[in-house]
């Protein structure tokens, strides 16, 4: 775990990988309880014996659910206990590459690739790459930006 107690230190990490999470399984649960939550009930999400008749070969996870793990997922890597707060500020890039079978597991590995002052404080940008154990290609990148006030 990694706590950055300045802008300077995390201006000094741009560039750098911040680890790789430990893997975190995809269950069924979890994708309905997204699908709960969100109000998304595509039946490639939730409908197991539809989906195991699709192409797909069984129900995958939203990706979006895969993008809302990641706040958890640097949980476990890095800390920003710069400024007075921080925010979620938003995300730039965004792309799922591949889709995330039920039963798959996931892992990200975050960089910081910015640091840029703006009025209201710092932004900090971190591009994350999620991998699926035994796939080719990420199922998720990303770039989160988080707003440290001062």
């Amino acid at each position: 775990m990694r706590t950055f107690t300045s802008i300077e230190a995390i201006e000094a990490a741009v560039g750098e990988e911040l680890g790789t999470t430990d893997w975190v399984q995809i269950t069924q649960d979890r994708v309905n309880r997204f699908a709960e939550l969100t109000g998304d009930q595509q039946w490639i999400h939730v409908d197991v014996e539809r989906a195991t008749a699709s192409s797909f070969g069984g129900t995958i996870a939203h990706g979006y659910l895969t993008l809302s793990m990641l706040p958890g997922f640097s949980t476990e890597l890095y800390t920003i206990a710069a400024g007075s707060a921080r925010l979620n500020y938003g995300l730039e890039k965004v792309r799922f590459p591949a889709p995330v079978a039920v039963g798959t597991k996931i892992r990200a590995t975050p960089r910081i690739k910015e640091v840029r002052a703006v009025p209201a404080g710092t932004q900090v940008l971190v591009a994350w790459t999620v991998e699926a154990e035994g796939a080719e290609r990420p199922v998720c990148v990303a770039e989160s930006i988080t707003l440290v006030l001062p």
